[in-house]
């Protein structure tokens, strides 16, 4: 019989380190959080579907958070809030619960309750500001519920299922008392205390592999050598005060994999990478440590084979192993499309349908290179893309991995057991520095907030090293300190250099918490001038994150080629692309101005693109006969109206205060999203000049919605000149 293709499904499970070491309390509530929504569903689910198997990879510094929530001794205050009495609560809190107890998914996680989508309306819908002038309205009956809610449609489907607890409250759905909300927190405590042994009762009997990443999720290159950036990215500004730290380095290999050994009661063969960065001189230490095997991107192949998979990604599909002085090493590189399929695309089909369609994408693989010596690696988060799935992805995920072992030729295995059976004996001498995004590190290093990130740990590590001779023998030796004092200095710079401060700064990514990770980060550092008896340097006192005129997150960095489909069916697509908040831009006209959320803009040499984003999918927003204006102004005045039941049309321009069609043909797509291309030969745009765009919503044959509601968006076009200037991307 032919051999079946193996398939390893590793799910990277991270959060970052929200412990504020100042408060001693925890900044952000989202471990507890995806604890009793994810971090029990995911393998829940591994454990309620005969033949599921996969790696699951976990992250010491959420482990460590994951046991302080689950002994109740972690102090977060959004738990305190939720579980006051609200008759006890000031104004502040309850508006505090207002702004934050609604953050989360509307279409799957707030819509599905009656009562909690009805207090959402009372609230203002999430509309900045609306919480201070709606909160007088609420009862105590009304933030009773919501407090409730909100962490009750936080459970998953696993969960749910597991814990009749969680089903009644959902049953009765609203007029909660406080024993509900006790039994609802004493609940989620109980299956808080089940997540870890709940991994390793699983690893124990086969059903999954667990690893490990570095303990604090570092970027290993650039601890060992922030140079390594430029290889990728000749063009990128480093830091001043540069870093050359490999003992950082082999610190954060060693205590993630020592810490795990004292949790789990074994050493884990595997490590994924934080972001999976990798290069030689961090492969040669991972080796050294003991792990046989990691895994990254499949670009990383790519760049260090000089270009090139082979016909049908032929090369990818293999266990490689890497030659280091302290020997080999395997690694898995990652099939990007089909983990970004699980990612972004599938949560928006039918379970059966994706499920099915990733199956058939395996097989293919299979019939196109044969299965024996082959291996597809799907590698993602393992936390982050349930919330867009109905049920969490039970249906879906079940379905997955019933469909892959339930066929004769296609096996789920684990990255140590194709180690172990692998007759294929290609190695790699060299391995690309770089990262999962763009084959580099452009993320964490090269903007002047990063940068100005990298000097402030610099210049901490080096007063602690100067001022505590302990703390220099802890760093350069690479093992925990005896002295108490030196050991929470070492820590407290370990947890600086973690990858999570860097993904806010810069212009790469948006979060509304972005303030929080940037006073996180700083207080970390300033933990270890407190330690040491020292003021901290003035630089670390002011916020790094710098606030954009009102609504804009970010500028263009790079070209884009987005595919017009109404859907983000790829992370990269607009990754380079500018971005408007439009709920930041003033106060609303209409009821339906709270619809839109944000505008996505960018171009390359021919087309300038545009996506505009809901507060949920736009196909359940908008009605067949409503109309999209896309309004443009640069040397004329253009608008586009967008249909839902069309993809293509004339641009029309005003003449004489009549709007004439142009010969531009334009193409869009309204589905989750709407996605735009218009010709810039049409709109006769030049570099440096400002594009300044507006979009309405004709409802009924009348205005019903603008964006923004005062003055038009003004965007920066740069033209060809970006692609010399990137150093982002």
């Amino acid at each position: 019989m032919p051999h079946p293709l193996d398939v390893v499904i590793v799910w990277h499970m991270h959060q970052p380190y929200y412990k504020d070491p100042l408060k001693n309390e925890y900044a952000l509530p989202w471990t507890y959080l995806h604890g009793i929504k994810d971090y029990f569903d995911m393998p829940a689910i591994v454990e309620d579907t005969p033949g599921a198997r996969a790696v699951f990879n976990l992250v010491p510094s959420l482990i460590e958070q994951l046991l302080e929530y689950a002994s109740g001794a972690a102090v977060d205050q959004f738990l305190v809030k939720g579980k006051a009495a609200p008759s006890e609560l000031s104004l502040d809190d309850r508006i505090f619960l207002l702004e934050n107890f609604f953050s989360a998914n509307r279409q799957n996680m707030i819509e599905p309750s009656r009562r909690y989508l009805e207090l959402l309306y009372m609230a203002g819908e999430g509309k900045p500001g609306s919480a201070r002038e709606r909160v007088k309205h609420f009862s105590d009956q009304d933030l009773l519920d919501l407090q409730v809610w909100f962490f009750l449609a936080w459970t998953g489907e696993a969960a749910r299922r597991r814990y009749p607890a969680f089903a009644r409250l959902i049953a009765k759905g609203e007029n909660f008392t406080a024993a509900d909300k006790e039994l609802l927190f004493a609940t989620q405590l109980e299956l808080l205390q089940a997540i870890i042994p709940l991994y390793l009762r699983l690893h124990e009997e086969g059903r999954i592999e667990l690893s490990v990443t570095p303990y604090y999720h570092p970027i290993l290159p650039l601890l060992c050598d922030i140079r390594s950036a430029q290889i990728a990215m000749p063009r990128v500004a480093l830091p001043a005060t540069g870093f050359h730290h490999p003992e950082d380095a082999r610190a954060q290999i060693r205590r993630g994999i020592n810490y795990f050994r004292q949790v789990f009661g074994f050493t884990p063969s595997g490590m994924w990478p934080s972001e999976g960065s990798v290069s030689n001189e961090t492969l040669t230490i991972i080796a050294e440590s003991g792990i046989s095997w990691i895994a990254t991107d499949e670009e990383i192949l790519e760049k260090s084979m000089g270009g090139g998979l082979g016909h049908d990604k032929e090369r990818l599909y293999r266990p490689w192993r890497y030659s280091s002085p302290h020997g080999d090493i395997g690694v898995f590189f990652r099939d990007h499309q089909l983990s970004d399929l699980i990612g972004f695309t599938y949560s928006q089909w039918e379970a059966e349908r994706a499920a099915a369609d990733l199956v058939s994408r395996l097989n293919g693989i299979r019939s196109r290179l044969g299965g024996d010596g082959r291996v597809v690696p799907i590698i993602l988060d393992g936390e982050n893309a349930w919330e867009y799935y109905q049920g969490n992805a039970y249906d879906f995920l079940q379905q997955m991995y019933r469909g892959i072992a339930e066929s004769a030729t296609l096996r789920l295995t684990t990255c140590s057991e194709v180690l172990k059976g692998t007759r294929f004996d290609g190695r790699l001498h060299t391995i690309y520095p770089g990262s999962w995004i763009n084959g580099n590190y452009g993320i964490w290093i090269g903007h002047p907030e990063e940068n100005l990130a990298w000097d402030l740990i610099a210049q901490a590590r080096e007063a602690a090293i100067t001022a505590n001779p302990l703390v220099a023998a802890a760093l350069f030796g690479g093992e925990p300190s005896p002295d108490p004092t030196a050991e929470t200095i070492c820590r407290s710079l370990y947890a600086a250099e973690g990858s999570d401060w860097f993904w806010w700064y810069g212009d790469d990514h948006f979060s509304p918490h972005s303030d929080h990770f940037d006073r996180l980060f700083r207080q970390h550092l300033m933990n270890i001038y407190r330690l040491l008896g020292q003021d901290p340097p003035r630089g670390l006192l002011e916020p790094i994150k710098k606030k954009n005129p009102a609504g804009l997150i970010r500028e263009p960095a790079a070209f884009i080629d987005p595919d017009i489909d109404g859907r983000i069916s790829d992370y990269f697509e607009w990754l380079a692309a500018g971005l408007y908040d439009l709920t930041r831009q003033g106060s609303a006209m209409h009821s339906s101005d709270r619809m839109l959320q944000s505008l996505y803009y960018g171009y390359n040499s021919s087309s300038f693109f545009i996506r505009i984003d809901g507060i949920k999918d736009l196909n359940l927003l908008l009605k067949d006969d409503d109309i999209l204006y896309l309004h443009l102004i640069c040397d004329h005045e253009y608008r586009l109206p967008l249909r839902m039941k069309q993809s293509e049309g004339l641009l029309l321009v005003k003449e004489n205060g009549v709007w004439m069609p142009t010969a531009t043909g334009c193409r869009w797509k309204i589905a989750k999203t709407c996605e735009i291309s218009v010709p810039l030969s049409g709109i006769k745009l030049e570099s440096g000049s400002k594009l300044f765009v507006s979009v309405t919503l004709l409802r009924d044959n009348e205005e019903a919605g603008r964006w923004p509601t005062d003055a038009p968006l003004m965007l920066n076009y740069a033209g060809a000149g970006i692609e010399l200037e990137n150093w982002l991307i």
